[in-house]
């Protein structure tokens, strides 16, 4: 018992960082995508990227809140899934997990290949009493044909005009859930946001960027004013 219990306390520092895969990928993306006829795999991390430091930096400021030590550290390995229908790419699917209330919670999205737009949005693991409320169509269907840019415009927003009808990340409408699980929600919402940086990282080479910026020039104004 000491050994096991001594094995368990250790993984986390022996192991590193944990990643996120999907459990059945074969099956898991034929779901997802019915006219799949092949899928690959390519293993992401930021040590191997030739501007891997300083990307990871970015993280933190792009995200809006400090990086978890387990789940978002520097070597964390993520898998991108690319979906092809013959030898077109049909699809892009990445996961990341994120700490919520109840354990770990696994976000997954699947992207347009060309738009980066989501097309679904799902949790492979969530541990939550808002569970069934999260998993809602109803809930995930209001994330559907998001972008990054999307998210970056609502920094915007929120700072140059708070209340605007084009912001759309501003127009998503919580489920009702008890007030003790909140944290579970905002934790998925920033696992969405998170995902959606790192993809762009990762395949979209950083298309989405001048919309950060003028996020950040519009909060730096604002200060000064």
């Amino acid at each position: 018992m000491k050994t096991t219990l001594l094995f368990l306390t250790l993984t986390p520092a022996l192991f590193g960082a944990i990643g996120c895969t999907l459990s059945n990928p074969a099956e898991d993306l034929k779901y997802l995508y019915p006219q799949m006829t092949t899928f690959k795999e390519e293993l992401k991390e930021f040590p191997r990227l030739s501007n891997g430091a300083a990307l990871y930096r970015g993280l933190k400021s792009r995200l809006g809140s400090d990086l978890d030590p387990i789940y978002e550290a520097f070597d964390t390995p993520y898998t991108v899934y690319s979906v092809f229908q013959g030898a077109t790419r049909i699809g892009i699917v990445h996961g990341v997990n994120v700490p919520g209330k109840g354990g770990v919670i696994q976000v997954f999205l699947s992207l347009h290949p060309e738009t980066a737009e989501i097309q679904k949005f799902f949790f492979q693991r969530l541990e939550s009493p808002a569970a069934r409320a999260l998993r809602s169509k109803e809930f995930r269907d209001q994330f559907t044909g998001l972008t990054l840019a999307d998210f970056y415009k609502h920094d915007y927003y929120v700072v140059a005009d708070p209340g605007a009808k084009a912001d759309k990340v501003a127009g998503i409408k919580q489920p009702a859930m008890d007030s003790s699980a909140k944290p579970d929600y905002f934790a998925s919402i920033r696992g969405i946001r998170k995902n959606l940086i790192l993809v762009d990282y990762f395949v979209y080479a950083r298309r989405f960027e001048p919309f950060f910026e003028r996020a950040q020039q519009a909060a730096a104004k604002a200060k000064k004013e």
